[in-house]
C-alpha cells in the first residue's frame, strides 16, 4: 500500500469530530461534500475495508477496523503538528502567538495577573483570548483553534484532551446592602433556599455543584435567573431581583459597593478549574510559561512527562 495521504486521514478525524456528519466536516476543512466524499472512498479503496458504518448512504459511527484507524491517524496528525511546532519553537522562541481559550469568568477575574506578566515577558508573542461556554472552549482546542484552554466544567468529558488541575475555589452569596441574609448568625441551604436565587447558567462555572448540594438537602431553590458572567449576577442583584450566588473571586469590596457578600465555602464542595492541552500536543516554551502563571505547581517538565504518557 502507498503511504497514506495524511490528507484524507483529516477527513477521517473531521468527520468524526463533527459526529459522522459528512456536511459540517466538509465545511470545517473548506472542501465541498462530494469532494470530501470521494477522498473517503479512495481512502477506503486503499485500506480494502470500510472506515464507517453506514445506514444507506449515512454515517453512523466507526467500523470495528476503522476504530484503530482512528487512533493510529490521530496519532499520526498530532506527530505532523508537533513537527511543525518543533521548528517554530526553535526559529521564533520569542515570537508568535498564543490562543488562550477560557470562560468569562477565568477571563475576568482569574487570568489578568497571567495576561500583565506573560505580555511583559513576551511582549512579541501575539496573545489572543478566546470566550466562550466550556463545551466551546474544549471545542477550539480540540480542532486546533486555541492551544489551551481553561474551564471549570466539562473538560474532562473529551478523551483527545489532557486535563491538568489548575486551583480550586468556592462561592459566596451576595445581597444588597441591608438584605435581612446578610443578618444571618449561621448561613444554611435552607436560609439561602428562602429567597429568590440569581446565579451562573447550566454548564457554566461550577453551577453543576450548586445544583448537587440543594438536591442533595432535598431542596428545590426558585432561580429567578441564570447569567454566564458574575457581572450580570452582580447587576441583578443589586436591583433587587434575588440574592447571587457567584464565584468568590468574582466579588471585590471596593468595586462592588453595593453589594456585601458572606463566604459559601462551607455548603458547596470546591470546584477545580482545569487546563486542558489536546494530547500528544507540542506546545512552544512561552506556551508553558503562561502555563506556570496560572498554576505555579505546573512546571514544564512536569506537563512534558504526562503530555508523553498520555500519548503512548
Amino acid at each position: 500500500m502507498n503511504l497514506m495521504n495524511l490528507q484524507r486521514l483529516e477527513i477521517v478525524e473531521a468527520i468524526i469530530r463533527h459526529e459522522f456528519n459528512v456536511s459540517k466536516a466538509a465545511k470545517s476543512l473548506r472542501q465541498s461534500q462530494p469532494g470530501l466524499s470521494k477522498h473517503l472512498q479512495l481512502l477506503e479503496a486503499e485500506l480494502g475495508f470500510q472506515v464507517f458504518r453506514r445506514n444507506g448512504r449515512r454515517l453512523i459511527g466507526l467500523s470495528e477496523p476503522g476504530q484503530e484507524v482512528h487512533r493510529i491517524a490521530a496519532r499520526m496528525l498530532r506527530d505532523r503538528d508537533a513537527l511543525g511546532e518543533l521548528n517554530a519553537q526553535y526559529k521564533e522562541a520569542q515570537s508568535g502567538s498564543l490562543v488562550i481559550a477560557t470562560t468569562h469568568t477565568q477571563a475576568r477575574y482569574a487570568l489578568p495577573k497571567a495576561v500583565s506578566a506573560f505580555r511583559k515577558n513576551y511582549p512579541g508573542v501575539h496573545l489572543m483570548l478566546h470566550q466562550g461556554s466550556p463545551a466551546q472552549v474544549m471545542n477550539e482546542v480540540l480542532e486546533g483553534q486555541a492551544d489551551i484552554a481553561i474551564a471549570t466544567e466539562g473538560l474532562e468529558s473529551a478523551n483527545d484532551l489532557l486535563v491538568l488541575p489548575c486551583y480550586q475555589w468556592n462561592r459566596s452569596v451576595i445581597a444588597p446592602v441591608g438584605h435581612p441574609i446578610l443578618s444571618v448568625k449561621s448561613l444554611t441551604l435552607e436560609e439561602i433556599s428562602r429567597y429568590p436565587i440569581i446565579t451562573y447558567a447550566s454548564d457554566f462555572t461550577g453551577r453543576s455543584q450548586i445544583n448537587a448540594a440543594f438536591a442533595a438537602r432535598g431542596l428545590r431553590p426558585e432561580v429567578v435567573l441564570s447569567a454566564i458572567d458574575a457581572d450580570i449576577i452582580k447587576t441583578y442583584v443589586a436591583l433587587g431581583l434575588g440574592i447571587g450566588i457567584v464565584a468568590s473571586m468574582a466579588f471585590d469590596e471596593t468595586a462592588d459597593q453595593a453589594l456585601k457578600a458572606i463566604d459559601a465555602g462551607h455548603l458547596f464542595p470546591e470546584s477545580t478549574t482545569g487546563i486542558a492541552i489536546r494530547r500528544g500536543a507540542y506546545l512552544r516554551g512561552y506556551a508553558y510559561s503562561f502555563i506556570e502563571s496560572v498554576a505555579p505547581h505546573l512546571k514544564k517538565e512536569a506537563i512534558e512527562k504526562v503530555l508523553v504518557r498520555s500519548f503512548t
